[in-house]
């Protein structure tokens, strides 16, 4: 679930304590290019007002005017949820704004149950990850505890949405980059671990929602259990911390795992996880040293957009080779 997400649900919440009636928008599925992906959220409000976004912009354009129109009157006080589609042809494509005839199916819940949304809201606040199925036949919704791994169901009938801190980072160090890292990593839908062993650093650890692990870097990647939808990324600049680390972490599940450092060093840190750890080659190459996409970044909140930007592709299946040298204004004689 994304942040963008997260925000349709806490105004919901509120649209609801409010008394106010509202239409919830799911994307189910898309053909083709889509400008958000399926399990997309958006609210629509009796009065037109909206949060949140299934494309972007011409479809909730004319959302909004149906419901203007009256369109959505008997929905908005019937619970029957209703399937949408745009973009079924490639004039209303075109219409719509849909790219290379984008084609959407939407799933409207006209009046979802206020109650299941602050449970909801409940449940991913205790870090839980939780299936919403919505059943269109008897529009009967219900929670469902998910798992790492899990993805986004629809054949139709039934649409079953993933909610929650899907995607967890562990950072290693508590310094500048760190800061930047999980403020925008939670934005894009992280749950945030930091572990920094050194008093100095990890007393004036002030960025919210993250959570402090108060272990060494290799007890604290064994105590999350890291699976496929988790990275760890070693910012101390220090091998004795941030190697602890890695020796875990490259053995691990997570689809990323990335260290701070200049190309040389993180050379001779190859070296070092070859030569005295029990690591093979085939986990040390999938190391991302340095860390970060080669886009010129030299301030700590450019470092933090490289490494977000690389956890990305990576994450979308879009590995991209480094075929630029990248500066490490960091770099220092330790290692």
């Amino acid at each position: 679930m994304d942040s963008l997400d997260t925000q349709v649900l806490a105004a919901a919440r509120s649209w609801a304590a409010a008394g106010h009636r509202f239409a919830l928008v799911t994307v189910a599925r898309t053909w083709g290019s889509a400008p958000r992906p399926p399990g997309a959220w958006m609210i629509l409000r009796d009065d037109g007002q909206v949060q949140g976004s299934v494309s972007g912009g011409c479809i909730e354009d004319d959302l909004i005017s149906r419901a203007a129109s009256g369109e959505f009157t008997v929905e908005l006080g019937n619970a029957a949820p209703r399937l949408l589609r745009y973009g079924v042809t490639a004039d209303e494509a075109h219409r719509f704004g849909l790219p290379c005839g984008g084609t959407l199916e939407l799933v409207l819940e006209p009046a979802p149950d206020a109650g299941l949304l602050d449970q909801l809201a409940q449940r991913i606040a205790t870090g839980q990850l939780v299936h919403r199925r919505v059943a269109l036949a008897t529009g009967k919704v219900s929670l469902e505890s998910g798992s790492a791994g899990d993805s986004q169901q629809w054949d139709g009938e039934t649409l079953v949405t993933l909610h929650g801190p899907a995607w967890r980072l562990l950072i290693i160090g508590a310094g500048q980059i760190s800061h930047y890292l999980a403020t925008m990593a939670q934005a894009l839908g992280y749950r945030v671990y930091i572990c920094d062993p050194r008093s100095e650093y990890a007393d004036g650890w002030d960025v919210p929602g993250t959570e402090r692990i108060a272990e060494m870097p290799d007890d604290a990647v064994s105590a999350l259990n890291l699976d496929p939808r988790s990275a760890v990324v070693a910012l101390t600049h220090d091998p004795k911390l941030d190697d602890m680390a890695l020796l875990e972490a490259l053995k691990s599940p997570a689809f990323y795992v990335g260290a701070l450092g200049s190309k040389a060093n993180n050379g001779k840190r190859r070296e070092r996880l070859l030569q005295y750890f029990d690591l093979s080659q085939a986990e040390v190459d999938r190391l991302h040293g340095p860390v970060g996409l080669p886009i010129g970044s030299r301030t700590p909140p450019e470092i933090a957009v490289a490494i977000l930007a690389e956890m990305t592709a990576v994450k979308n299946g879009r590995n991209l080779p480094s075929t630029v040298a990248f500066a490490d204004p960091y770099a220092c004689k330790i290692e």
